[in-house]
């Protein structure tokens, strides 16, 4: 069996994987809070962690990987937009949460195994609650329940700080109910206006952190193998996730691996609306940028780096995507190959696997090409027909192209060269001839209608 080896954030060290039961590999990422459309930036965690998804069912077998990702659908964001516009909350989640798994699903994301939303697991959420306040380790306050920080003693390992240094670097104002600036919400009251459910502390809702300890402990149990989510979310939240389950939870010790993907630049800056940089992948969708594309961006650098979106890595990545779905037309995939996985295999190196399947393009192996592609969420039939080379044979077109022009060198008559040459150009085909032969590479503006009578 392949050998996995992630960077675990915890022991801020790369580690050979073994889960806890090979027959039933358990993975848990925090998902979107649905207020708004989703960014690049969320875009990239679930490109990220959808890799992984797919490299566990690849080594353990699909039926044997539960993956769990959430939906916030209660929180404060939710509340000022429903404030804002005078929508129901309900609907602005149900809409805002579709939006989400439409735009991945274009970007060739798998469907997790389970999606929970928060608002299911009220319930759970004031139980975990009862039994910190049980063991010491949350108390009440003016309707409000918080976590006491100083109770566990290994906080602040997952993001290396110490209880002391986070408290001199805070610079919020300390609610009088908190008996220590670091201690954090559990549970808080909720106005007539609010969301709220009924609790032993009164009408309130579920502070951000409660929520995906209890849904991981639901779902996962109280022992689970990898849990993953960007890297902005190392401190606080899942520092309070693992404070908080670990001591609910002593028996157990739930993640065992934590991933993090690093953040997401555009053209060298970081993304802001100040900067007029930020856009959501809906408005790279309706720009005519394939979902494909951008992942195949994404996939170029390894999820634990910076990535830098461009203008021109887009422009490259159409144009190479294009050139292999030509290519691979018509072919049956056979295995990925073993470089490939190999590369996935440690830590999710898709910058390897990338390099192998340009390796395999130019060997010409058009079935371990598109066998390694799938492997990585790339050349699949979910991603559609958006190139829309399916149907014509570069490859057929190229080899006529040579040979007129190879006729037309002992001829000296180059007008069916010509001929040719302008009919492939106006299809949206870039025509290039060299010694080595001809490469026929499609432009995004490529048109297989125009190429009739040549094919």
């Amino acid at each position: 069996m392949t050998t996995i080896r992630f960077h675990n954030t915890r022991t801020r060290r790369k580690e050979v994987f073994e889960p806890l039961d090979p027959k039933n590999v358990r993975m848990y990422v925090c998902g979107p809070t649905v207020y708004d459309r989703a960014h690049m930036g969320n875009a990239r965690a679930a490109v990220s962690f959808d890799v992984a998804y797919r490299l566990l069912r690849h080594v353990y077998g699909a039926d044997h990987v539960t993956y769990v990702r959430n939906f916030t659908d209660v929180d404060d964001k939710i509340n000022a937009k429903a404030a804002e516009t005078g929508r129901p909350i309900s609907d602005i989640t149900a809409e805002t949460t579709q939006w989400y798994l439409d735009d991945m699903a274009a970007l060739g994301v798998l469907e997790p195994n389970q999606m929970p939303r928060a608002t299911q697991y009220i319930g759970q959420m004031v139980a975990m609650i009862e039994e910190l306040i049980a063991k010491g380790h949350a108390y009440a306050a003016e309707g409000h329940v918080l976590f006491s920080v100083k109770s566990y003693p290994d906080y602040g390992r997952l993001s290396g700080r110490s209880v002391d240094d986070m408290i001199a670097g805070a610079r919020v104002e300390v609610a009088p109910y908190k008996r220590d600036p670091m201690d954090f919400v559990l549970w808080k009251p909720s106005s007539d206006d609010l969301p709220g459910w009924d609790s032993p502390w009164g009408r309130g809702r579920p502070g951000w952190h409660i929520e995906c300890s209890a849904m991981a402990y639901e779902l996962l149990g109280e022992t689970f193998d990898i849990h993953g989510g960007g890297n902005d979310l190392m401190f606080p939240h899942h520092e309070n996730e693992i404070a908080q389950s670990c001591c609910a939870h002593p028996e157990g010790g739930f993640a065992r691996y934590w991933l993090h993907n690093e953040m997401l630049q555009v053209e060298g800056k970081k993304m802001s609306k100040s900067l007029g940089n930020f856009f959501t992948v809906h408005d790279l969708l309706e720009q005519g940028i394939p979902g494909e594309v951008i992942r195949f961006v994404f996939l170029q650098t390894h999820y634990g780096k910076p990535m830098d979106w461009t203008a021109k890595k887009a422009e490259d990545a159409e144009k190479t995507l294009r050139k292999w779905r030509a290519m691979t037309a018509g072919v049956e995939a056979s295995q990925p190959s073993d470089t490939a996985v190999e590369a996935l295999a440690d830590d999710l190196n898709t910058a390897g696997v990338v390099a192998e399947l340009h390796r395999l393009a130019g060997a010409g192996d058009a079935a371990g090409l598109k066998a390694t592609a799938r492997l990585i969420g790339l050349l699949d039939d979910r991603h559609g027909a958006w190139a829309n080379t399916e149907s014509v044979d570069l490859s057929a077109l190229e080899t006529r192209m040579a040979e007129t022009r190879a006729a037309a060198m002992e001829s000296k008559d180059f007008s069916e060269v010509d001929r040719l040459k302008a009919v492939m150009i106006s299809a949206g085909l870039e025509v290039r001839m060299s010694k080595a032969g001809v490469e026929l590479v499609p432009t995004p503006q490529f048109d297989a209608a125009k190429l009739e009578g040549l094919v």
